[in-house]
């Protein structure tokens, strides 16, 4: 308990410290060609890091700043380039990273005590630090996007590996599954639809759209907001949503329409041409226990269709699983240990516990009965089938094995030595300088050139 106290009291101090020095004149501690970086936003990028529960540690800082050079000399041929992002990307990473502060903080209006603002405030400061990011990541990708390894190059690299120093791979499955979530009647649906109406009746009578989308959303996502969304494009939300977002004009509210998450009312705040700022109102149907046993029946019938091989478990996937990120990939599942691949093969300890209880005693080959769950992101129910297609126990890296693995290796290191020739050729044609306080960081003395005139 001492130590959370010290860290948040030392994340209240930063924050005091930083507004104390917007309010008088702010520190440069960097520039990098026309941009420079103030210790203040140097100082913004620590909180988040402590904020997101790493240690005191302020050497830490020195990485940061290694960042913001990165990121600035990225941005400044961006600029030349013609690199530019929609303001949409903005929005969907500012309201991301917004979500995960208010997870971190236990609410939003604990985060808003604790850096004493309201958190759209908040995000209007931190609007063009991220589409600085956003703006960097494009250009990165710009500088790597012919960047490709060959099967060669890629036995090259496993073959640099010495004997001794080949990764351990711990054990991986391939699991497919059958994803079965129950269909309310009409009838079973009319309360839901009924206590939506009642609530845009209350608003349209001069209630608050916002208090009460506090009061009765069962959005997480936007409830403690007040059912605020932000801004959208038509590439946002699903169909319905997206729909009745840009049919409106602003300051109109929809009726009640439903979506596969349930029960909605919008209303539209603004329009920027082809962007929306809504905010709604989330009612969630709840399962019945008829609702569940006719699921039941479903799978149960499905499984002895695949069991007795009138049914090939891939096909059954695409017909009647609800989970559309596996429905036609023959229900395999899908992970991803980066942004840019994902396999089929999935590392036994990054299953669901709950997936894993199941497989644990599966033959390969073999197909499980129906087997209820909840999920634990939005916790619904069901009925789930899974599907066992391979096992492979723990082993020494071999390139026969786990070939996709180190081509995505071979393909980041090749990446990131493209990276570091672009940048030291930007680095010998820029204009670069470091506040003394920092030039002895470790992680700066190869990157920056010293300033002849000192």
């Amino acid at each position: 308990m001492k130590k959370i106290l010290s860290i948040a009291g030392a994340l209240m101090c930063l924050f005091l410290n930083v507004n104390a020095q917007k309010a008088n004149l702010d520190k440069v501690v960097a520039v990098v060609g026309s941009n420079i970086i103030l210790l203040s936003e140097l100082n913004q990028q620590y909180a988040i890091y402590l904020n997101q529960g790493n240690p005191v540690d302020e050497r830490a800082k020195c990485y940061f700043l290694q960042q913001m050079l990165v990121q600035k000399l990225l941005k400044q041929q961006a600029e030349i380039d013609s690199i530019v992002v929609e303001e949409s990307q903005v929005d969907d990473e500012l309201d991301k990273r917004m979500r995960y502060q208010v997870q971190r903080m236990g609410g939003q209006e604990r985060l808003e005590q604790f850096l004493q603002k309201s958190v759209l405030q908040y995000k209007d400061e931190m609007r063009p630090d991220v589409k600085e990011g956003l703006i960097a990541q494009k250009m990165q990708a710009k500088i790597t996007e012919n960047t490709t390894v060959t099967p060669l190059e890629v036995k090259k690299y496993f073959e640099g590996y010495p004997k001794d120093s080949l990764p351990d791979i711990g054990a991986e499955v391939e699991v497919g599954e059958i994803v079965m979530h129950p269909k309310l009647t009409k009838a079973e649906k009319q309360k839901y639809y009924d206590k939506l109406d009642a609530i845009r009746l209350r608003i349209k009578s001069g209630e608050d759209f916002g208090f009460l989308a506090k009061t009765y959303s069962e959005d997480p996502g936007s409830a403690s907001e007040g059912g605020d969304y932000g801004f959208i494009d038509r590439s946002t939300m699903v169909k319905e949503f997206t729909a009745w977002a840009f049919k409106l004009k602003a300051g109109e509210m929809s009726p009640v329409f439903e979506t596969e998450y349930g029960y909605h009312i919008v209303q539209v705040i603004e329009r920027r041409g082809e962007q929306a700022h809504v905010r709604h109102i989330l009612i969630r149907p709840q399962n019945t226990p008829q609702s569940l046993e006719r699921v039941k029946l479903k799978a149960d019938s499905i499984y002895e269709d695949i069991i007795s091989k009138k049914l090939p478990f891939a096909t059954a996937a695409s017909l009647y699983s609800d989970n559309k990120e596996t429905q036609y990939n023959g229900g395999m599942m899908l992970y991803a240990d980066n942004q840019t691949s994902r396999t089929t093969f999935v590392p036994v300890e990054k299953l669901d516990p709950a997936v894993f209880i199941v497989i644990d005693t599966m033959k390969v080959g073999s197909i499980s009965k129906p087997v209820k769950f909840q999920s634990q992101q939005d916790g619904k129910e069901g009925y789930k089938i899974f599907f066992l297609k391979s096992k492979i126990p723990p082993h020494k890296g071999s390139l026969e094995q786990d070939y996709p693995k180190f081509k995505e290796q071979a393909q980041r290191e090749k990446e990131s030595k493209v990276m570091s020739q672009w940048f030291e050729k930007r680095k010998e044609t820029t204009y670069i300088r470091v506040d003394d306080e920092f030039e002895t960081c470790d992680e700066l003395k190869l990157w920056i050139k010293k300033d002849s005139s000192k």
